[in-house]
């Protein structure tokens, strides 16, 4: 559940773990920005009910400060989370928190949440009309699609009765959303599904392919490219090489395997800080086990279980001592981490 508070536990880790660390300035490539308001009769889906009525830039601006304090953060990358509410809504409502005067507005964009039932020409004019630079699609939305299960789709087997978990990338992003993409050169924020993620021939077909036949267009693998478990990163990675349009975000990762992976194969440019706000406020960690992963909350744990108490820290700030674990392994300098934090998300949004 959404943190209302700021714990000691969360300054002593803050202290301890990331302050020794952190750069001056950071760009957040990854946050959600919602109201409760957009969801059907204004109830938020389940998960969401402790989130603040309203999460906009100055909301975002004053959390941030528990994980990056000293105002850090300059600038960021947002999107809403009501893919099956008034997307229109929450779609505006970004819109208009990044035309305001803020200095943290003038160092930020906007991607907008785009369903797979939606024809290019209309995301293009709503794009420009919203002032967007990016798209962000979900695979929950993958039963909207019109051609859901026809050849043509790609999305194989797959048809809207089917767990939107084990949806391929085509099925919530079609060829003509990311055509569209390429011709405004926009970015795209995907959070893959499939079991395996990147580990998935079938998500490395498709990233490939869109890659290769949109080079104008510039995709953003969310959450190190669904690294939760890393081993999936890890056994992936090899499969985007070359590739000069992609990038990765490291947002609500909390295990450090997926990030070495993708600097040591696709360089340290192509990696971007990003929160998850506002799952970065929430207490707990994602944990790989097997073949998949896990996700623990401090309010379904048992903290006073075996030989001491346990006291969960914000899951922002875990995946930030992520983060620094992997820039230690790998001997990252001071600037290869500024770019990471800052300079990489910068050149990729043309923020100066």
């Amino acid at each position: 559940m959404f943190s209302h508070e700021f714990k000691e536990e969360d300054q002593q880790f803050l202290e301890r773990e990331i302050l020794p660390f952190l750069p001056d300035r950071i760009i957040d490539a990854h946050a959600h920005l919602f109201c409760h308001e957009h969801y059907p009769d204004g109830v938020p889906r389940a998960g969401l009910e402790t989130t603040p009525p309203r999460l906009g830039l100055a909301e975002f601006a004053h959390y941030s400060e528990w994980l990056h304090p000293g105002g850090r953060v300059v600038g960021g990358l947002f999107f809403g989370l009501v893919f099956l509410g008034d997307r229109q809504a929450n779609n505006e409502f970004i819109s208009a928190e990044l035309q305001g005067d803020s200095p943290l507005a003038a160092k930020s964009r906007g991607q907008m949440i785009i369903s797979p039932d939606m024809d290019a020409e209309t995301i293009l004019d709503e794009v420009r009309r919203l002032g967007m630079t990016g798209l962000k699609c979900y695979h929950t939305m993958a039963p909207l699609n019109p051609r859901l299960g026809t050849p043509e789709s790609g999305a194989g087997s797959y048809t809207a009765g089917d767990p939107t978990w084990t949806a391929p990338i085509e099925a919530y992003l079609p060829d003509e959303h990311v055509a569209a993409a390429n011709t405004l050169g926009l970015t795209i924020t995907l959070h893959m599904v499939r079991d395996r993620a990147l580990a998935d021939p079938v998500n490395q077909t498709a990233i490939r392919r869109y890659c290769e036949s949109y080079p104008n267009m510039r995709l953003i693998l969310a959450h190190a490219a669904r690294g939760f478990n890393p081993w999936h990163t890890i056994e992936g990675i090899e499969s985007l090489r070359g590739l000069d349009n992609v990038w990765f975000d490291t947002s609500a990762v909390t295990e450090a395997g997926a990030f070495e992976a993708i600097v040591e194969t696709m360089g340290h440019e192509k990696l971007m800080y990003g929160t998850d706000f506002h799952v970065s406020h929430t207490r707990g960690r994602c944990v790989a086990i097997g073949d998949s992963f896990h996700w623990l909350y401090a309010d379904e744990m048992d903290v006073e279980e075996k030989h001491i108490s346990l006291k969960p820290v914000l899951i922002g700030l875990e995946s930030l001592r992520s983060i620094r674990l992997a820039c230690d392994r790998l001997k990252l300098s001071e600037r290869q981490v500024d770019d990471i934090f800052y300079g990489n998300a910068a050149a990729l949004m043309e923020i100066e």
